[in-house]
Parts: C-alpha cells; sequence; structure tokens
C-alpha cells in the first residue's frame, strides 16, 4: 500500500498539479508585492523621459522674449530661439511669440552671467581654462486659469571652455561655449517642463 501512494504521488507532481507548499509560497509572495505595486502606481512612478503631465488642455504655448538681468544680451535671445526649438522638435505644441495667441506662457528671466578662470598657465600665470554660470528663473502659466504649472527659480546651469596660450593658436572659445549652454539649458528646461519635475 504504500508503495503505491508513493507513486500515485509522483505521478501527480509530473502530471502539473501543484502541491500544497508551492501554492502557499505563489499567495505568500502575491501578498508582499501588491502594497509594492500600489506604492508605486500612488507616487506617480513612470519611466523617465516618457512622462507628460502637463494638462490636456494646453496647445498652444507663447514663448515670448526673455527678460535680462546681466550685461550679456546675447544670452536671451539665443535661449528663447533653443527653447523654441527644443518645444517643436519634441512635443506637438503650436508654439507662438505672442501669449495673447497661447494657452500657456512660458516667460523667464537670467539673472546672471558669471564667467571666471579655473585653470591657470603655471609659466605665463594666464588663463587657460574658463566656467561659465548661467542662472535663470523659469515659469510656465496657464493663461486661462492663471494656474503656474512649472517654475523654477535660481536654476543653475555650468559650461566649460579652454584658452590656448599660443597667439598663434588662439581660437575665441566663448562664443561658441555660450551656444552650448543655450542648448543644454533648453534641453534641461523643456525635460523638466514635461516631466514635471
Amino acid at each position: 500500500m504504500k508503495k503505491r501512494s508513493q507513486a500515485s504521488g509522483v505521478r501527480s507532481q509530473e502530471s502539473g498539479v501543484r502541491s500544497p507548499r508551492r501554492g502557499a509560497r505563489t499567495a505568500a509572495l502575491s501578498c508582499l508585492l501588491t502594497p509594492v505595486f500600489c506604492l508605486l502606481s500612488a507616487c506617480g512612478y513612470h519611466v523617465g523621459g516618457h512622462a507628460n503631465l502637463m494638462p490636456a488642455t494646453i496647445k498652444t504655448i507663447a514663448v515670448p522674449a526673455f527678460s535680462n538681468a546681466t550685461s550679456y544680451h546675447r544670452i536671451p535671445v539665443l535661449l528663447a530661439g533653443d527653447v523654441t526649438r527644443e518645444l517643436i522638435s519634441r512635443t506637438r505644441y503650436t508654439i507662438v511669440a505672442e501669449p495673447e495667441q497661447a494657452d500657456a506662457s512660458l516667460t523667464a528671466t537670467v539673472s546672471r552671467f558669471d564667467v571666471f578662470p579655473i585653470i591657470s598657465d603655471p609659466a605665463s600665470g594666464r588663463s587657460t581654462g574658463v566656467q561659465v554660470v548661467l542662472t535663470m528663473q523659469l515659469t510656465l502659466t496657464d493663461r486661462h486659469t492663471g494656474k503656474v504649472l512649472f517654475s523654477r527659480t535660481g536654476a543653475e546651469f555650468r559650461e566649460r571652455y579652454e584658452i590656448a596660450i599660443d597667439p598663434q593658436q588662439y581660437f575665441d572659445e566663448s562664443s561658441t561655449a555660450i551656444q552650448r549652454l543655450c542648448r543644454d539649458v533648453a534641453r534641461s528646461m523643456v525635460t523638466a517642463i514635461l516631466e514635471n519635475f
């Protein structure tokens, strides 16, 4: 009799019938993971780069000229142009210059633009490396409700560039560095707005 019961037990496992232990383990694992999934969904977890938390009513965004509190008049112009291009290439919103024609308005102020040496040539004492720091404020407002959809104050962006010591090899890298910085700032700004971090 004992031999038959052992054989029948083997057959039941081979035929795919779950043992009571396996069922208990699955149930326990399910009980442990369910609160984790609920917690992740409750806190708005999502894959970075794929979210757009903007209200569905926003179809048109105005990007007027950026304000400038510095002596570098070219930077706000570059930034506004780069932000406009970034929004056009990465979103489906219609981008306009006049706030009266838009559902939302993006206003920005360049509050500081600092340039200072970070590396010096020991022989000549001349600067060979420069760091640029841009500080700005940014606000996206729903024009219909007046609600602030996104705000970032004191946002800081940095860019470095090198200066050749040899006068024959000298090339003014500052203009190129500022262009790079403005493109990077525009990408960061648009990403922050779309993902609302």
